[in-house]
């Protein structure tokens, strides 16, 4: 059983009373882990029947999910092709009472590495606009990187401080999750590093700046709006007096539920969510992206290269610089305000000799099978794939989406039968 702080036994005691054995108990039982089905790829149904994984039961408070009692879940095929997501099973909780809707404007203000992001796309379907953020560029990289490997088309991903939002997004989204920094004590069995990191004081910082967030996200949130605040820590300090604190100064806001998840009580590590409703306000707009092309070589590469790959015809196309993108309808316009974001799905870029289209990693994980031509491989090749090599295939060339039991992992180019990989050389994995 881990170590843990004195200081955090004592506050838990005296929390939790007669609970306090059986949540001492709780960490002698091994780590809980979970997988969230991608429904933007695949149904559940269909998942069940070409799972690599022993499923061990739905999580109780997302349908999409399963509880899975093995290590290595980021290491399948499936996981490459964006089937699922490996996720903390009761940190699933808090996605699902946001109530993300088609057609909505959604944030998820601390969004990396993108867990509770992309179930909030999975509930939009591709449709609304979806901002995810992430104030650390590293971590944003990461956000991005499952955000493409999941397929999510209608998302903006920004790398901002939630002041610096504040002021572009006034009144503006529909919904808001918060699933604040917190102290982390919901993490202790499952990353032990965070042990050393937690002191009583940390836990006053996480609640100061936690605060801080919150009002931030009050500003950017329209009336009738709905803010989901949550963290993965039992301190009181950053969850239920957080809350309270807040509707004592935001009178204009009730409190319409409430709940901790404890891991002597549920299969997970623990979780707390609260959900509030904005009873007086306002609702602004912003300006929507106009896409336009205005390179005629980029555009004219592109459309030729679609033609031959796709069974599909894509509007709604912006360049940026040498790159093209695809905007989903209704996506704000954040130029010249001098905020770090990807706007839109990526799909590429001209080449070097101004004449080739060049398509992105994230293209191929947008679309289905049906969408484009590919090559078709077995399991064996499909793990030499991932790693980088070539492989024979037989077929004219030109580019294919490389797919495996009907799901595209990524590009390879064909030339002379021989199938060149352009699976990112960050992706591959170790041969």
């Amino acid at each position: 059983m881990v170590e843990l702080p004195s200081a955090f036994l004592q506050r838990m005691k005296r929390s939790l009373g007669s609970d306090f054995d059986k949540f001492l108990e709780s960490y002698s039982k091994p780590v809980a882990r979970g997988v969230r089905v991608n429904t933007l790829k695949i149904s559940v149904d269909a998942f069940k029947d070409i799972c690599p994984l022993p499923l061990e039961g739905t999580v109780p408070w997302e349908p999409r999910a399963f509880y899975v009692d093995k290590e290595g879940l980021g290491k399948t095929i499936a996981h490459e092709a964006g089937l699922y997501y490996v996720q903390e099973p009761s940190a699933m909780c808090a996605a699902p009472r946001v109530e993300a809707r088609r057609g909505e404007r959604v944030l998820d203000l601390c969004s990396a590495p993108g867990g509770k992001g992309t179930q909030l796309a999975q509930d939009m379907c591709g449709e609304g606009v979806l901002v995810l953020n992430e104030i650390v560029q590293k971590r944003a990289e990461i956000l991005r990187s499952n955000v493409e490997r999941l397929g999510v088309t209608n998302a903006v991903v920004t790398c901002a401080d939630p002041e610096t939002l504040a002021k572009i997004f006034k009144n503006y989204f529909d919904k808001i999750l918060v699933d604040a920094p917190c102290s982390g004590e919901g993490m202790f069995k499952k990353e032990e590093a965070a042990i050393p990191e937690w002191s009583e004081q940390n836990v006053r910082l996480c609640a100061e700046r936690q605060s801080r967030i919150l009002d931030c996200a009050d500003k950017m949130l329209a009336v009738g709006g709905r803010l989901v605040y949550s963290t993965c820590t039992f301190a009181e300090a950053e969850d239920e007096e957080q809350i309270e604190n807040f509707l004592k100064t935001h009178k204009n806001y009730a409190l319409i539920f409430k709940e901790k998840l404890m891991p002597h009580n549920v299969r997970g590590e623990g979780h707390f969510c609260s959900v509030l409703e904005k009873l007086e306000g306002e609702r602004s707009h912003l300006c929507c992206v106009v896409p336009k092309v205005h390179s005629k070589p980029l555009l004219n590469a592109y459309r030729e290269w679609e033609q031959a790959t796709l069974n599909v015809r894509l509007d709604r196309l912006l360049q940026v610089n040498s790159s093209l993108y695809y905007i989903a309808e209704d996506t704000p316009d954040l130029t010249g305000l001098g905020l770090k974001y990807n706007s839109g799905l990526y799909l590429g870029t001209l080449a070097k000799d101004g004449k080739r289209f060049e398509p992105s990693h994230a293209f191929a994980m947008s679309l289905s099978a049906d969408k484009l031509r590919c090559v078709e491989v077995d399991e064996q090749t499909a793990i030499k794939y991932l790693q980088g090599l070539t492989f024979c295939c037989g077929l004219p060339s030109g580019w294919y989406a490389v797919s495996y039991r009907g799901y595209p992992l990524g590009w390879c180019k064909v030339a002379n039968e021989t199938a060149k990989n352009h699976y990112p050389k960050s992706l591959r994995t170790r041969k």
